[in-house]
């Protein structure tokens, strides 16, 4: 498998970060076209970025791998590994495709449930988990104060 140099390294990240920012801006942007309905009911940007992961993650070294892999690795040997511009590189697509697909469940649930999803999703395209936090407090307040009719005493079947 083709190795690749450092400059594909820096064209994977540029690319990679390029790619994400059009579904992030249909989420926020324009949550109700139809457009932003059928791409994030889709699979298809997950399954890029993985099939990148993936092809880095083939290709990174053996010995780093190994590295990886032991029990004993400590905070200071792993940020000497991310030193490495190949393993950032598979970090950093890991964070995008991870981020994008928490957003993706925001933004879904938003829309079936009726929640403002808006500013938890611009929240998780800079600081993912922080994003998802912001969401369960908005989920939990839209809940609380302004339930649906679905969700309304009124609309639940009497027992008798």
């Amino acid at each position: 498998m083709l190795i690749p140099t450092p400059t594909d390294l820096e064209n994977i990240f540029q690319v990679a970060n390029l790619f994400v920012l059009p579904f992030w801006a249909l989420m926020v942007l324009l949550p109700n076209w139809s457009l932003t309905r059928r791409l994030m009911a889709s699979y298809i940007p997950f399954a890029a970025l993985a099939s990148l992961y993936v092809y880095l993650f083939v290709t990174l070294d053996g010995g780093i791998l190994e590295a990886f892999s032991d029990p004993q690795l400590e905070l200071t040997s792993l940020a000497g590994l991310f030193a490495n511009s190949h393993v950032m590189a598979l970090g950093w697509v890991h964070f995008l495709v991870m981020d994008l697909f928490v957003g993706r469940w925001i933004y879904l649930q938003g829309q079936e449930n009726g929640i403002f999803t808006r500013h938890s999703l611009a929240f998780c395209l800079f600081a993912g988990p922080f994003g998802l936090l912001i969401h369960f407090f908005t989920a939990a307040i839209t809940q609380r104060f302004f339930p649906s009719a679905d969700d309304s005493p009124a609309a639940e079947p009497s027992a008798g």
